[in-house]
């Protein structure tokens, strides 16, 4: 690293998570926080309000012993004081572990054990989950979160406290915030793979500033927006977006816990509150698409960009979005070890402007352009970087401010990494303009014949079809052609489809050696943990 001429500007000033909050309150402090509370009912605050309960909840925190360089687990839906926790426990610099309340008792156990954690805290209504936990070792103590007086709560949890009640015992002045070095780690997470134990990644407070401001400038945040972050909060922070909105002073709206099959709610908040800015995995927005479709008035949410990511969103969805309700949905790219939005595809290039119709919607199934900030290249398997032609496909790799350079006490992952850079284990190209196309998974690349296929181009054009809710393809051993693919599908509620059927629409694309052995319909695909579809688990459960 080369050294210039040194600097007279505030290179010393730490980018400190807290401080986001706290020029929020400053600058927008009327600006409306909705949330729910434990009945369900919309409740409304506002910038200034959650700062005041912030500074309060930093005095009660630190009076139960919590403290900088503590890890502090936190199980809670996506609500008021999951988000004042957000800023309180950083600013204390103490780490905010995400629990994923979709992983087993077993891999929680793991988590909290492998993290350090000593305190865990916990929303009333996921008591269950906390207290067969209580044979972890280390757990200092427990913080419940409750809308009802103690005496009310029935739990076996060992001493808790309760967090409304420390509060009414805090003081009201403001809390003496001091700068904490930016290298700390602000929040923690644990990815939830296929394979193995989950692994731990620490984002520092400098990481989540940097990503917060990348997603700021690739969305075009502002304080005339409304955020209601759908992604739950547990994973990879709701993807950001809660720090770059409250960074820009929008309106937030808290959707509490709501459920994939029940977003009659969710669907009417959006129209209700004017919601700007949303996102969350195509299995969420798939029902709330059916919700409008169905819906007596037409809804015009004009405006509304929606990123989906940990898949690909199918052609049909984002038409239609667009058609029924005017949502523009935005294919977002990440993982939990790039903090995780990497690449976004909104707004064209204004140098594109001349592409037809078919040529943008085709375009907007890409990844988009990487975040201002990293550096990304494409790698063959012998390790040569290829050109961005659209073409020459290989591993794409990473390296940036907010990129994951090692897991947390796991020297046996290194491989993950070279030189500063982390191996996704996704295959893809980048295009002459700069766009990412992913064609694949390396684990998920069917290798037919010594030829590979695609998995993903193969779903997405079964997904084409409007019949067709859910589609994965995965490939099977074969002892001829080593693998062959087979394909899954979902079909929609009251729109059967036959085998021959997707085969003929998939021959308009592939060619007749790439087409699937076997075409299976299923009522529903297994998943991971957040959503993504386990196709580790469609392969070891396939037989012939």
């Amino acid at each position: 690293m080369l050294t210039g001429h040194a600097s007279t500007t505030g290179d010393t000033y730490p980018l400190n998570v807290t401080t986001m909050l706290r020029h929020a309150a400053r600058t927008f402090p009327d600006t409306p926080v909705v949330y729910r509370d434990e009945s369900g009912r919309r409740r409304r605050s506002d910038y200034g309000t959650e700062w005041a309960r912030v500074n309060r909840m930093a005095h009660a925190l630190e009076a139960l012993g919590i403290g900088a360089g503590d890890v502090v687990g936190v199980m809670d839906w996506n609500s008021r004081r999951h988000l004042e926790l957000y800023f309180a426990l950083p600013g204390l610099a103490a780490t905010h572990l995400q629990l994923n309340l979709k992983l087993s008792r077993e891999d929680l156990g793991y988590v909290v054990r492998h993290s350090g954690a000593r305190w865990i805290v916990v929303d009333e209504s996921l008591l269950p989950i906390a207290e067969s936990l209580q044979d972890v070792e280390g757990i200092d103590g427990w913080i419940i979160l409750s809308d009802h007086p103690a005496g009310e709560v029935a739990t076996s949890l060992p001493h808790p406290v309760f967090l409304e009640e420390e509060l009414s015992r805090a003081p009201d002045g403001e809390y003496e915030w001091q700068d904490i070095d930016e290298k700390t780690a602000a929040y923690a997470g644990y990815t939830t793979g296929t394979t193995g134990r989950p692994k731990g990644i620490f984002y520092s407070h400098r990481s989540v500033y940097l990503h917060a401001w990348a997603l700021h400038t690739s969305l075009s945040f502002t304080h005339r927006d409304c955020l209601m972050p759908v992604t739950p909060m547990f994973h990879v922070m709701t993807w950001g977006f809660l720090h770059a909105a409250v960074l820009a002073g929008s309106k937030v709206v808290m959707p509490g816990h709501y459920a994939a099959g029940d977003v009659g709610d969710l669907a009417e908040c959006l129209v209700d509150e004017g919601v700007s800015i949303s996102n969350g995995a195509p299995a969420i927005w798939t029902p709330i698409l059916e919700h409008f479709r169905n819906r007596s008035a037409a809804a015009n949410l004009a405006g509304l960009r929606v990123v989906v990511a940990g898949s690909e969103p199918a052609l049909s969805l984002m038409k239609g979005f667009k058609d029924v309700a005017q949502v523009d949905i935005v294919h977002g790219y990440g993982a939990s070890e790039t903090s995780p939005i990497v690449a976004i595809n909104w707004n064209l290039k204004s140098t594109l402007k001349d592409m037809s119709e078919d040529e943008r919607w085709d375009l907007k199934r890409s990844q988009g352009l990487p975040s201002p900030g990293v550096d990304v290249k494409v790698v063959s398997a012998d390790g040569v970087e290829q050109p961005h032609d659209g073409e020459s496909a290989g591993e794409i790799y990473y390296k940036g401010p907010f990129i994951t350079q090692e897991y947390f006490d796991r020297p046996e992952s290194a491989d993950a990494f070279d030189d500063g850079w982390w191996k996704s284990g996704d295959v893809g190209v980048i295009d002459p303009h700069g766009y990412l196309k992913l064609t694949d998974r390396l684990k998920d690349v069917i290798k037919s014949g010594g030829e590979w296929i695609s998995s993903i181009d193969m779903e997405n054009a079964i997904l084409d079809d409007p019949r067709v809710a859910e589609a994965a393809v995965i490939g099977v051993p074969d002892e001829k052609w080593d693998e062959r693919p087979v394909a899954y599908v979902v079909a929609r509620e009251g729109s059967p489809v036959r085998e021959d059927e997707v085969i003929s629409l998939l021959s308009a694309r592939f060619a007749s050696w790439q087409l699937p052995d076997r075409v299976v319909l299923v009522d529903e695909l297994p998943r991971t943990s957040v959503g993504k579809l386990n196709k580790k688990k469609l392969r070891a459960d396939y037989t012939a």
